[in-house]
């Protein structure tokens, strides 16, 4: 199982994981936002002296091969070897661009996430999977490599704003869906924007979350099966994100998942009678919390052909995972494409 540290003294174990790791040279990687916010915690540290972070633009809009290259660029400036060692310190896209980049430069290096966004936490920065977006699509290039060490720290949920706590709580339901009832509830009934919940409740459906997460990854690390458990809401979600990017829109991750999960339950329930009760409990949290996207069914032939290209996808056919009730797995589902029409009008046009 990958090596996954929940801290509440990140200094303390960023330098025991640094020299747990042999390594020649040491290379921070930061987004524009986390270089201000996040890199100032940890620049002091007696291991990190003579670092100068690798800076990069923030948000998924910068998840480019332009972007690629430029880490490539300095960690070849910086005489990086076989034998160095990168941090990854940021949210979702810095550790997947960043892993992909230390899995690729003189063919693989050491290299440790830091999440700092709640989505990183809990989704991108575990599990292995790094990459890029390319051609309008969502992580379109990439491999798999697990990170030698993943820290996890509630302390940098602080710097988070609304929208951002949000993004990664879309995901932390998601896990709810794919377990157990009682964790769901557990999720349903913990308001995340709290500050309380964000130092203690939080940090705890935090591991419990990335628990679910991590022992699905043991069994398919590289998602030949059960992995696809962890799709569930992102063959539409995804779809919602390229779409909401090409008409220069763009949302969070997450907000797409939850627009992806209200569609993929929606099809649960016609296709494998998941618990109508159920899929509007979910509906209405996610209506309330994440409010709604802006499309119409004109938009349908776009957000089709964009599915038509999930990596998950055999031939022209749309692969879906569904549910036929909380924890009860139903994968590799088609969908026609009127009902996938159906699905998109039930979030467009409410309960």
């Amino acid at each position: 199982m990958q090596n996954v540290i929940f801290s509440e003294d990140i200094q303390t174990k960023l330098s025991e994981a640094l020299a747990s790791v042999k390594h020649d040279r040491l290379f921070v990687l930061c987004d524009d936002v986390t270089v201000r916010l996040c890199w100032p915690l940890l620049r002091d540290l007696p291991c990190l002296q003579g670092t100068e972070p690798i800076v990069i633009r923030h948000g998924d809009t910068a998840k480019t091969l332009q972007t690629l290259a430029d880490v490539w660029t300095a960690l070849q400036a910086g005489k990086a070897t076989r034998h160095s060692l990168m941090v990854n310190l940021g949210g979702g896209m810095v550790t997947d661009l960043g892993g992909f980049a230390a899995s690729t430069f003189k063919r693989g290096l050491h290299y440790i996430n830091i999440p700092t966004t709640l989505l990183a936490q809990v989704d991108a920065s575990v599990g292995g999977k790094t990459g890029i977006n390319f051609g309008g699509l969502k992580n379109e290039i990439g491999v798999f490599n697990e990170a030698d060490a993943v820290l996890i720290d509630t302390l940098f949920l602080r710097t988070l704003d609304r929208e951002n706590l949000l993004s990664g709580y879309a995901e932390m339901l998601k896990h709810g869906l794919i377990s157990s009832r009682e964790h769901l509830g557990e999720l349903l009934a913990t308001d995340c924007l709290d500050t309380v919940a964000a130092e203690g409740t939080l940090a705890a459906l935090l591991a419990t979350s990335v628990g679910v997460k991590q022992r699905i990854v043991e069994q398919d690390p590289h998602e030949q099966g059960l992995r696809k458990a962890l799709n569930l809401g992102h063959t539409v979600g995804h779809a919602f994100e390229s779409f909401a990017m090409e008409q220069g829109r763009p949302i969070l991750h997450g907000y797409a998942v939850a627009f992806g999960l209200v569609c993929e339950l929606y099809l649960s329930c016609v296709k494998c009678g998941f618990p109508t009760d159920v899929m509007r409990q979910i509906v209405s949290y996610i209506r309330e919390h994440y409010g709604t996207l802006d499309y119409s069914c004109d938009d349908y032939p776009t957000l089709f052909r964009l599915m038509q290209h999930d990596k998950k996808n055999e031939g022209d056919t749309i692969n879906f995972t569904l549910l036929a009730d909380v924890g009860q797995l139903r994968l590799n589902q088609t969908a026609s494409r009127q009902e996938i029409d159906e699905a998109l009008d039930f979030l467009r046009d409410g309960l």
